[in-house]
């Protein structure tokens, strides 16, 4: 690749914004085209430490955010543990967030276009990109290399195939005018999600998801508003439904992402955590390990460079996965008895604030485990004698 390269980035949320800026700053010609720019997307907008770590303006910034140290898992059979995190979540509005990386990225020299791309050609000496805004042509664009960062939906597949419906969640719920300091996850019996309520810096994003092959709609809707009733959360806020990753072993492994002229980033390629659904810091990254590899004149290496650093670690997740929301352990589902151990284990409890902070990664969560089985058990059992027997474990962050 020459010195200067033209490059088009199709999509202007995390993984986008941070490859474009990585790019831009290094002086090369970036333009970000998406249709909306800034947009509201329905997630929980959740940034574990490990994000935070790697971007501390994320924390430092001005921008409105909140800090979330108290955590609420409640099981499906009601037991519920509370902890606090030594390592805050840091919660934004999407809209915020997309806002404050694309300035970044405007501001490191890359230009920023409002237009729909609809068609891309990668067949040529350059990458030929066709746009259309308010629903006339806004004529072709080209590039020496395009960055597809245009979600799990994303039909611009040059050389590459869509994820299948196996390797998709459906999310659903309710953006509600709620203050709540407290992030709250239920789990549901043989249902591969779970419901959650995570606080905004002004509402509450309330949700649920579930794997799009194995429920319904229908059936996510009658969860969902047991659970605002349940929570006492008044159902009257702005309704939102979405598609995301949730990538079976073999995706994460085998499906092209890179070709001569185009790499896939973010929820496009499909890096998002199976088990938990966190996406936002694989996006930023693997816009980050992209332009890396564009910058060292080595695109293909982009895929060795993400399962370096996480998408092998992601392939352990999705084993597990499945055994962790409809598995069995010592008689009671995975996910009554994990409740129940952070509840009773002091030593369990604080594996799950590394695992909520990102501190603990799959590969050796199962050593880790193992390792500590002991003492949780001696801990479990010392609890039994303590009346009453506690619902709620409230633990000082250390």
């Amino acid at each position: 690749m020459t010195s200067v390269v033209e490059i088009a980035v199709v999509g202007g949320g995390p993984s986008g914004a941070v490859c474009a800026e990585r790019l831009a700053r290094a002086g090369w010609r970036v333009t970000v085209l998406d249709e909306r720019l800034v947009w509201e997307k329905p997630c929980g907008g959740g940034l574990t430490y490990k994000a935070i770590e790697r971007y501390p303006f994320l924390l430092d910034g001005p921008e409105p955010k909140k800090l979330i140290r108290d955590v609420v898992l409640i099981a499906s059979s009601g037991h519920r543990a509370h902890f606090v995190l030594d390592r805050p979540i840091v919660i934004y509005s999407r809209r915020v967030l997309n806002q404050l990386l694309l300035e970044r990225a405007e501001r490191a020299g890359a230009q920023l276009v409002q237009a729909r791309v609809c068609e891309v050609d990668t067949s040529g000496a350059r990458v030929a990109l066709r746009m259309v805004h308010d629903g006339r042509s806004a004529g072709y664009r080209t590039a020496d290399f395009v960055v597809l960062a245009t979600g799990a939906r994303n039909t611009l597949l040059p050389e590459t195939t869509p994820l299948r419906p196996t390797d998709l969640e459906q999310t659903l719920g309710y953006f509600i005018p709620v203050v709540s300091d407290t992030l709250v996850v239920k789990f549901l019996p043989q249902f591969e999600g779970y419901l959650w309520s995570f606080p905004r810096p002004d509402h509450l994003s309330v949700g649920i998801c579930g794997k799009l092959t194995q429920t319904t709609t229908a059936a996510m809707k009658r969860h969902l508003h047991a659970f605002l009733e349940e929570q006492g959360i008044p159902c009257q806020g702005r309704f939102y439904s979405h598609v995301l990753p949730s990538p079976a072993a073999q995706t994460l492994r085998h499906r092209r992402v890179v070709g001569r002229n185009w790499a896939l980033v973010g929820d496009a390629a499909a890096w998002v955590d199976p088990l938990t659904g966190e996406g936002l810091h694989y996006a930023m990254r693997s816009g980050e390990l992209l332009a890396e590899a564009l910058l060292a004149g080595a695109p293909k290496s982009y895929p060795e460079r993400v399962r370096a650093e996480f998408s092998a670690d992601l392939e352990f997740a999705t084993r597990i996965a499945r055994r962790f929301y409809r598995g069995r352990f010592l008689g009671g589902a995975v996910t009554v008895r994990m409740i129940q151990f952070i509840q009773r284990s002091p030593a369990f409890r604080q594996l799950m604030r590394d695992l909520f902070a990102g501190a603990q990664n799959y590969r050796s969560l199962k050593r880790r485990l193992w390792a500590q089985l002991g003492i949780t058990f001696a801990e479990m059992a010392a609890s039994l004698f303590r009346q009453p027997p506690p619902d709620v474990a409230e633990t000082p962050a250390e």
